[in-house]
């Protein structure tokens, strides 16, 4: 299924995470937003690779999304996201609030809890 700007929902933040499958500090990052997923109930997360179908797809059975309802998982055919977002190291987390007004980048092995706390910043 294709995801546009029209499947971002309204009225929630958004935390984009441009990752790569095979990234040691991406799975870590993803198990670390599982293991804390209640803090995230409120947020839109939009996870975004652009390697190959098969790897997002392996990634996405391994770690079992399809039970997270909160995280989508798209695949950047297009290689659009890695040079609009000047992504140089993975993943890299972006946040945006309810009105879609961008707040704060993370990148690399991130401490989740700074991540959560600015995604439920009023």
């Amino acid at each position: 299924t294709a995801f546009t700007k029209q499947d971002v929902r309204k009225g929630k933040p958004v935390l984009l995470m441009i990752f790569s499958p095979d990234c040691s500090h991406c799975q870590n990052v993803t198990k670390e937003i599982i293991k804390n997923i209640d803090h995230f109930t409120k947020a839109q997360i939009i996870m975004i690779t652009w390697l190959p179908y098969p790897d997002m797809t392996a990634f996405y059975k391994d770690y079992k999304i399809a039970n997270y309802p909160e995280i989508t998982m798209a695949w950047d055919k297009k290689y659009f996201f890695l040079p609009y977002y000047n992504v140089r190291n993975y993943p890299k987390l972006i946040v945006y609030d309810k009105k879609g007004k961008y707040v704060k980048e993370f990148q690399g092995d991130v401490n989740i809890d700074d991540v959560w706390k600015t995604v439920n910043k009023k």
